[in-house]
């Protein structure tokens, strides 16, 4: 059964982490959604590379942080922020790839 990413968590986010990377955090509903998130590895840097079109070795960095039931994921950003060209300064509508996010639970 295809469980959809916004019906298990509460946050789905995108930020600056600085000038040249984005960061997405995704908070869940409960530990053990995140638990059985975390431990299934669903989301990991083959996924967000494909999710954002960029190689894997943009993706800097997925962390889960177990004491806010949340993943964070940390990648380079494809124009730095302010940089001619770029439509989001604050990086705050970059996390819309991860809200169609379906996958086996």
């Amino acid at each position: 059964m295809k469980t959809k990413l916004t019906d298990i968590t509460d946050v789905v986010r995108s930020k600056n982490a600085g000038p040249y990377e984005l960061t997405f955090d995704i908070m869940f509903k409960t530990d053990d959604l995140f638990r059985r998130v975390a431990d299934s590895k669903v989301i990991d840097k083959a996924l967000i590379s494909k999710l954002y079109g960029i190689s894997q070795d943009e993706v800097l960095g997925i962390v889960e942080f177990a004491p806010a039931s949340a993943i964070k994921v940390t990648i380079r950003r494809p124009i730095s922020s302010g940089a001619l060209g770029e439509t989001d300064v604050y990086g705050a509508q970059q996390h819309a790839p991860l809200l169609s996010l379906e996958f086996d639970l």
